[in-house]
């Protein structure tokens, strides 16, 4: 019987395209999946390669070779019973490693059980969808650095890589692979509605078409806003609908579907008392897309009392590349602040350096603005509060006049801009020396005895006599 080295359970979309990446780079590697359909697609695309398609998945760990590594590559809500199946037939010592996307308190409680008996656990977050899975992805890896070590090289290999560099890395220990890659996709919400209200703008507000909104992202896409995501983006506004010949984006419904990961990374950061607001505003505008019945009936904004065409197009989109620029950098700064204080409250020890340089190629995220930030991230030993970075600083600085004219224009012509708003305000929050939540603590105080603090002295005080 042929020994495998990597066995890979789930064979759909990305666990067979991960699994052809491997065997390209040389590796011996089998996969089992219940669905007899996708044993097929593999068995057809293997070609010569040195694969193994498993009939079940006692077959597929029997067929491994001691100590087995065994990859889990399906739907969230299935991974706790492929766990289970697996810890009936794998022996001690062997490694079992979650590739999906768990939530990082799932990851928690799966390590506990598979450590106590005595098998071993990682928690990997794999970025990039179905072409990264096959050509080359970011893969974060939380866990022992001991275990990783073990299937270091396998990952190493099907990454993508920057400057000749894999983007693979253990960024932590814990469920830190699973917390990194749920950050990831909350930075990926925020990116997404920028630049989606950015499109909306330029739709209502300078009534282009898709195609020239294509133009003027492509531009953008050669300068400090390139990233993968206006890249697809582009392509997306130039392509037609095959039945009406129509621009594609313009048959597709506007409710926007979601998997849990941005509502995820929302929670952890009120659990953490961390502000990103980015992320809290995408989350919540995904919401609001699935009403389109509600919206379709609700009529408060009057088209003849806002600004309509806008007068000075160029001058529009000169303002408005300077607000995604700010709005995007704004998204990625909460994303790491809230890694930071995630990384000290939970012990994770993560290595922000690691995870910019991850994310560098093969992810969803990727861009010249991650690079900047990177950058700094090299040259700090504090990495939480990255916008008190000089460097940052000044960028921010010199963008948010754009933001602020653009945030304006849009609430004078009636175009939702949650995102642009929200990077707005949370920039002039941290740039206040005073808010109002004094205010705030004083009404805590008067009808729950909360006490507050004072500013001319230490201590809680309670005043019983507000009246």
């Amino acid at each position: 019987m042929d020994r495998y080295e990597i066995g890979i359970i789930g064979l759909g979309t990305m666990g067979r395209n991960f699994l052809l990446n491997l065997a390209d780079s040389g590796f011996r590697v089998c996969g089992f999946d219940v669905d007899a359909k996708c044993r097929e697609a593999l068995e057809r695309e293997s070609g010569t390669r040195h694969v193994g398609t498993m009939s079940s998945l006692d077959e597929l760990i029997s067929s491994l070779e001691a100590p087995r590594k065994i990859l889990i590559l399906v739907p969230q809500e299935h991974v706790d019973l492929v766990v289970e199946d697996c810890l009936t037939l794998a022996a001690e010592g062997d490694c079992i490693i979650d590739g999906g996307n768990s939530n990082f308190k799932d990851t928690e409680r799966r390590s506990e059980l598979i450590h106590s008996r005595g098998l071993r656990f990682l928690g990997v977050g794999i970025s990039g969808g179905e072409e990264g899975a096959r050509n080359g992805a970011s893969i974060m890896a939380g866990g022992g650095s001991a275990e990783y070590e073990t299937v270091r090289k396998y990952f190493e290999s099907v990454a993508a890589s920057s400057d000749g560099e894999p983007c693979a890395a253990h960024v932590g220990s814990g469920s830190a692979g699973h917390f990194v890659k749920m950050v990831h996709n909350g930075i990926e919400y925020g990116l997404m509605q920028i630049i989606a209200e950015a499109y909306d703008l330029l739709r209502k507000r300078c009534v282009l078409r898709p195609e020239q909104i294509a133009d003027v992202f492509e531009d953008w896409n050669k300068g400090r806003l390139k990233s993968f995501l206006f890249e697809i983006t582009v392509g997306i506004l130039r392509s037609k609908d095959d039945l009406t010949g129509k621009p594609m984006v313009d048959v597709i419904s506007d409710r926007a579907g979601q998997k849990g990961t941005g509502r995820w990374a929302s929670q952890a950061a009120m659990d953490l008392g961390i502000a990103v607001p980015n992320i809290d505003v995408a989350v919540t505008q995904r919401g609001i897309s699935a009403l389109s019945e509600l919206r379709g009936d609700v009529d408060l904004i009057k088209s003849d009392s806002r600004e309509s065409i806008a007068s000075d197009i160029p001058g529009v989109i000169a303002n408005l590349e300077e607000a995604v620029y700010c709005a995007s950098s704004v998204v990625y700064l909460q994303g790491f602040h809230l890694m930071a204080a995630a990384s000290k409250a939970r012990n994770y020890n993560i290595d922000l350096n690691s995870v910019a340089a991850v994310w560098r190629a093969g992810c969803i995220i990727r861009s010249a603005i991650l690079a900047e930030i990177a950058s700094v991230l090299s040259k700090r030993v504090d990495a939480g509060v990255l916008l008190s970075d000089p460097e940052i600083s000044s960028r921010i600085a010199s963008t948010l006049p754009g933001l602020e004219s653009t945030v304006v224009a849009a609430a004078k012509s009636g175009v939702p801009a949650p995102g642009l708003s929200a990077a707005f305000n949370y920039l002039l929050s941290m740039s206040s020396n005073s808010l109002p939540t004094n205010l705030i603590q004083a009404q805590r105080d008067r009808f729950g005895s909360h006490t507050f603090k004072r500013v001319d002295r230490e201590g809680d005080f309670h005043k019983t006599d507000w009246e």
